[in-house]
């Protein structure tokens, strides 16, 4: 025992040392932690804001929603011809048509690499198979869609057509829109079938229907959500659009994903700003940024930067401090007992 502790006394001769109570200090820490996060709690708490559904939108904005379900069958919306991986030539008038939301640079494309894995029709998924599956105990909007799908391609733009245009005279009273009458033969009627499903909350389940008794996929309600105004309209004022870095789950002035300022960033500054490929730029400019990252150790002058820097003597400058006074002649070479 004796020789042990003459050879730990021997060790750590001349290494300055200080008194210092581990415990006391992670207690302070914890405790200063424990104030600090019920604070930031109570004063920026996750806001209550119910979440959007398409019955939401089918009683907030009726007539919106009517718009949306009728440019779906038009084939004229943004997810009708998106692209990979949803769809393909989606309006059937070009071959070469590969969407409107496909993007390139140069050789790369990896949206089109992918291809179609999750195939979205938008005339058929947004509203005629919900209002199918809807038909049932429903003979009037059963002829209806009978009389729809048997018609021509072109008979069906003309009534679409009409319709839309029609629209725009409309008049929404309470859950109703009134449209003035017109040559749109079924559409009328399957719409205003459509809109009381969504009203009533069964578009929901229904755009949802799979087939399977688990459902996590919920791709078709938020393409048909998106392609109307009142999602982005939301968007817009809770200043969750890409123009107001509004990249994140929380709403408003609240804290949400910190990190994902970096991925925003991009997309306010040339050439990002302007560019149409502009997420396949920014996703490549994160891989080369994050592959430049991961190589740091391996990337000579890069790796040493830290070292010719000298940050690390400024986060622990009281050591270096210490060690200069130690290095002086007459600055001492033992140091307090540490306890």
């Amino acid at each position: 025992m004796k020789r042990r502790s003459i050879d730990q006394q021997t060790y750590y001769r001349g290494v300055p040392t200080a008194p210092y109570d581990l415990v006391k200090e992670i207690s302070l820490a914890l405790a200063v932690l424990l104030v600090v996060v019920l604070v930031l709690a109570a004063v920026l708490s996750s806001p209550d804001v119910p979440p959007v559904t398409i019955q939401s939108w089918a009683r907030s904005a009726p007539l919106d929603f009517l718009q949306t379900a009728t440019a779906e069958l038009q084939g004229s919306t943004i997810s009708a011809d998106y692209g990979p991986p949803y769809n393909i030539d989606a309006d059937g008038l070009d071959p070469s048509d590969t969407g409107a939301s496909v993007q390139t640079w140069g050789p790369l494309a990896p949206q089109l690499w992918a291809g179609v894995h999750q195939p979205i029709n938008a005339p058929e998924t947004d509203v005629i198979a919900p209002l199918r599956l809807a038909s049932v105990g429903r003979p009037a909007l059963l002829a209806a869609l009978a009389t729809y799908q048997a018609a021509g391609t072109s008979q069906e733009q003309a009534w679409l057509a009409a319709y839309q245009k029609a629209l725009t005279k409309a008049s929404v009273t309470g859950p109703l829109v009134r449209v003035p009458a017109g040559a749109y033969g079924p559409v009328n009627l399957m719409m205003q079938a459509l809109l009381a499903d969504g009203r009533a909350g069964a578009l929901d389940s229904l755009l949802l229907h799979s087939g399977r008794f688990y459902v996590t996929d919920y791709t078709k309600p938020l393409l048909f959500l998106a392609d109307g105004g009142y999602f982005p309209g939301l968007a817009q004022a809770q200043k969750l659009t890409g123009s107001q870095w509004g990249m994140m789950n929380e709403t408003g002035r609240y804290p949400g994903q910190a990190w994902l300022w970096l991925f925003t960033l991009w997309y306010q500054i040339p050439p990002y700003n302007t560019a149409q490929n502009a997420d396949l730029l920014v996703v490549l400019t994160m891989g080369l940024l994050t592959t430049l990252l991961l190589l740091v150790p391996f990337i000579p002058g890069l790796r040493d930067l830290p070292r010719w820097l000298g940050l690390h003597r400024l986060v622990w400058r009281e050591h270096y401090r210490l060690e200069r006074q130690h290095r002086r002649p007459g600055g001492g070479g033992g140091g307090s007992a540490s306890r």
